[in-house]
């Protein structure tokens, strides 16, 4: 500000984007700096001058417009703006298109709405059409003028990339009308490609294809699958056939898109097409029927017996072929096939007890092969059901039995029977005590059920390991028995442990002693007494067994009374 005339300038450029106005405090005073008058205000407003160019918020626009569309569509919007004073014409922009790549079929397929920068197509909509353009892809360089689009005006450009969008409207049509296909009888997997064209784009569900068999395979023995990276569809065999059942085979193929057609469009004759399947012959190997092939026999039946009669068929029916059997399998080595007939006959016992027998069943395996150009195989099983025979006689268990010999309580122990054979061959079982005299005296056999019995003792023995005598018997017919022992150890019992002897068994039933032979026993006593020149006693075994062992040229009652008197090891020294 002059101080003298009050005129203000400005020191310095001004910038109305970056502060529009100014408000300054003006003072009045006389040459000596006194106030003469209040200060006063003074607003300046900075007046805008066009020096900014409309900017476009993004460099480059895209859109995208659907094929067909009618004239007058929006496809996008541009958007600028300018810097300077709203208010004035230096901010009114006008928008307008300068170019268009390419610009086929017309340079004017769109028109930009100069004030509000909304693009819209001027196209029709039957030339607008994706698939007769030259390209799906036109670029725009969008101009913005500000002063209202004056010759004045400052511009500012972008680009515009439309895309012309798919439509469904054309159908998938078949390169080939007819297709044709060989395949070997008995394979499966992809027989032929099936090949289409599609003029939709081929990113969209317009122009990917699916495939259906209309006609021709009832027992769906065929599958179309596409092939997403070409569209071809891939007509597979997924059931094996059979050349002599069909040879030839003709199939109605439909092929459609993903995506429904528009309402003007339509599936025509193209759209299908015929697959002719020529089956090749192969020579298939014999099928056992039934396989697996069951039968019932009874163990034991003579060797050489029939068993079955193999049944293989050869599918090749128009070869007239030969079949020979043979064993594959035959864990147990019971069985032989004859070569021709099929027949299968025992070459060894059967015996349902083998290992080889699993539930009663018994399983063989068997291979028939045809004389064909090279020859084929196939296999199939024989299941025996053996029947049970009496074959197996009984067994008592446990064998081992322990008692105490001042016992009060004289039940030695229950024992069971078992057998390898099924009822009625086996329980009920009769046990009961062997054949040899003297048994009954000390020991009964009491019968519990229908498998076991009670073994009891009638009067105590002495600590010894005895070996007691039955006989088993089961429930077949005729039945079978054995003649078992069970070994009864009588043992010195404590509250905390049990004696039981470590010697030898003895046999329990003993010959009856006449009266003079005790007689001569007790003389026997007397003699070797002196013999030994000191007292014999026997309830030691080493002073019996050394009486005995001197005496061994004496007759065989002394050394008998040596084995009595022995309880505790119950050893005879003879």
């Amino acid at each position: 500000i002059d101080i003298n005339s009050g005129d203000v300038s400005v020191s310095r450029p001004l910038d109305r984007e970056a502060i529009d106005s100014y408000e300054l405090e003006v003072f009045t005073t006389d040459y000596a700096g006194n106030i003469m008058e209040y200060p006063v205000k003074l607003v300046i407003t900075v007046i805008d001058q066009n020096d900014n160019r409309p900017i476009f918020t993004e460099s480059r626009y895209t859109g995208e417009v659907l094929e067909g569309s009618p004239t007058g569509t929006t496809v996008m919007t541009m958007t600028a703006y300018d810097a300077d004073d709203p208010g004035t014409d230096n901010a009114a922009l006008r928008y307008n298109i300068i170019r268009q790549s390419p610009d086929k079929p017309s340079p004017n397929m769109f028109y930009i709405d100069a004030e509000r920068g909304d693009i819209v197509t001027v196209i029709s909509a039957a030339l607008l059409d994706r698939e007769t353009l030259p390209t799906t892809t036109y670029e725009l360089e969008i101009v913005a003028k500000d002063m209202s689009g004056s010759e004045v005006g400052l511009t500012g450009t972008a680009t515009a990339t439309i895309t012309i969008t798919d439509k469904n409207d054309h159908a998938p049509e078949f390169t080939h009308p007819l297709f044709e296909a060989h395949v070997y009888e008995g394979s499966t997997g992809v027989v032929v490609n099936l090949t289409v064209d599609d003029r939709d784009d081929p990113a969209t569900g317009a122009w990917r294809a699916i495939y259906s068999i209309i006609s021709g395979d009832p027992k769906h023995r065929f599958e179309i699958q596409t092939n997403p990276d070409n569209n071809e569809g891939m007509l597979s065999v997924v059931k094996p056939l059979d050349y002599e059942a069909t040879s030839f085979h003709s199939l109605l193929i439909r092929v459609e898109n993903e995506d429904p057609l528009v309402p003007n469009a339509g599936y025509g004759p193209s759209s299908t097409a015929t697959v002719q399947v020529t089956v090749e012959d192969i020579n298939e190997g014999p099928v056992f029927l039934p396989d697996p092939l069951f039968v019932t026999r009874m163990e034991n039946i003579p060797v050489g017996s029939f068993v079955a009669s193999l049944n293989a068929t050869d599918p090749d029916i128009l070869e007239m072929q030969s079949i020979r059997y043979a064993v594959l399998s035959d864990p147990a080595g019971w069985l032989s096939v004859n070569p021709v007939r099929g027949t299968v006959n025992t070459s060894a016992s059967l015996d349902r007890e083998s290992p080889h027998v699993r539930d009663n069943k018994y399983t063989a395996l068997f291979i028939a092969t045809d004389n064909g150009n090279p020859p084929a195989t196939g296999t199939g099983s024989l299941i025996i059901y053996l029947e049970d025979y009496n074959d197996n006689a009984p067994y008592v268990v446990p064998s081992v039995a322990q008692v105490c010999e001042d016992a009060h309580d004289m039940n030695v122990a229950i024992v069971g029977g078992w057998d390898k054979d099924l009822p009625p061959n086996a329980a009920p079982f009769k046990i009961e005590l062997g054949k040899q005299p003297g048994l009954d005296k000390t020991w009964r056999v009491t019968r519990l059920n229908s498998t076991h019995s009670q073994i009891m003792l009638l009067h105590s023995l002495k600590k010894a390991n005895y070996q007691l005598p039955l006989l088993i018997t089961d429930s077949g017919v005729p039945p079978l028995s054995n003649n078992t022992e069970v070994k009864v150890q009588v043992c010195i019992c404590t509250k905390s442990r049990r004696y039981c002897s470590s010697g030898h068994s003895h046999r329990i039933s003993l010959p009856a002693l006449s009266l003079s032979s005790v007689c001569f026993l007790v003389l026997l006593i007397l003699t070797s007494l002196l013999f030994s020149g000191s007292r014999a006693d026997c309830s030691h075994q080493h002073i019996c067994a050394a009486s005995c062992l001197t005496s061994y040229i004496l007759p065989f009652p002394y050394r008998l009374f040596c084995f009595l008197s022995n309880q505790q090891t119950a050893t005879f020294y003879p």
